[in-house]
C-alpha cells in the first residue's frame, strides 16, 4: 500500500498549486518526499500557509523544481513500486484529484487505474461499529478529519489545527511525508498490522 499526502496552496486544483508530495510504501518503508514551486498564476490562501508552514516566498522559490517536474518524479517513483494501492485521508477526493487535474494541465499521463483506500471512510466505519452512529461535525457532515482519526487511534497529534480559518490548536506545520507516516499508523491500528 502507498500512503499519499500532498500539501497545496489552497483547496482548488484550478486556482491553487502543489507545494509538496509525500508518500510511503508500507510494505518496504520506501519514502518519497519532494517540494516544488507554484506556477505564476497559482493563488495562495492564507489558511494554507498557516497549515503547511510555507511562506509565499518559499512557495514561489525559483530554485525549486516546477510542479510538472515534481509530478513526473512522483509518478516515476510510483511506477517502480510493486504494490500500487494508493491510500490516505480523503486521498481520492483531494490528493489524487489534485494530481489528476495538474497532470492534465501539464499533459502528463495520469494512470487512472490506481485504486484508493480512504482512511476517513475506514475510520467512520469503525466508529459506527463502536458507537452505532457516524461522527458528524458542527455542520452535520462527516466529522472524521485526520485529528479525529488520530485521536480514535490513540496517536498524539502535534500538528497545528484550524477551524473556519482560525487556529484552534498551536502545533507543527503539516508536512506531506510526516502526515503519510501518521496515516500509515492509523491504517495499521484500524485494519491490523499491514505489510
Amino acid at each position: 500500500m502507498i500512503v499519499l499526502d500532498i500539501e497545496t496552496s489552497g483547496f482548488s486544483p484550478i486556482e491553487n498549486g502543489i507545494v509538496s508530495i509525500g508518500a510511503i510504501n508500507t510494505e518496504t518503508d520506501e519514502e518519497f518526499y519532494e517540494e516544488c514551486r507554484l506556477d505564476d498564476g497559482d493563488e495562495i490562501e492564507e489558511e494554507a500557509m498557516k497549515v503547511n508552514g510555507f511562506s509565499e516566498k518559499e512557495m514561489r522559490n525559483e530554485n525549486k523544481q516546477t510542479q510538472k517536474q515534481l509530478i513526473e518524479k512522483f509518478f516515476a517513483w510510483l511506477e517502480n513500486q510493486e504494490n500500487k494501492v494508493i491510500a490516505g485521508h480523503n486521498v481520492g477526493f483531494f490528493d489524487l484529484n489534485f494530481l489528476k487535474m495538474k497532470a492534465e494541465k501539464y499533459k502528463i499521463n495520469f494512470k487512472t487505474r490506481y485504486r484508493s483506500l480512504d482512511l476517513c471512510s475506514i475510520a467512520q466505519a469503525r466508529y459506527f461499529q463502536l458507537n452505532g452512529k457516524f461522527l458528524l461535525d458542527d455542520y452535520k457532515e462527516n466529522g472524521m478529519n485526520l485529528p479525529k482519526v488520530l485521536e480514535m487511534c490513540g496517536i498524539k497529534d502535534e500538528r497545528i489545527q484550524l477551524k473556519d480559518g482560525k487556529i484552534v490548536k498551536e502545533g507543527k506545520p503539516h508536512n506531506a511525508l510526516e502526515d503519510c507516516k501518521l496515516e500509515a499508523l492509523c491504517f495499521k491500528k484500524l485494519l491490523g498490522e499491514l505489510k
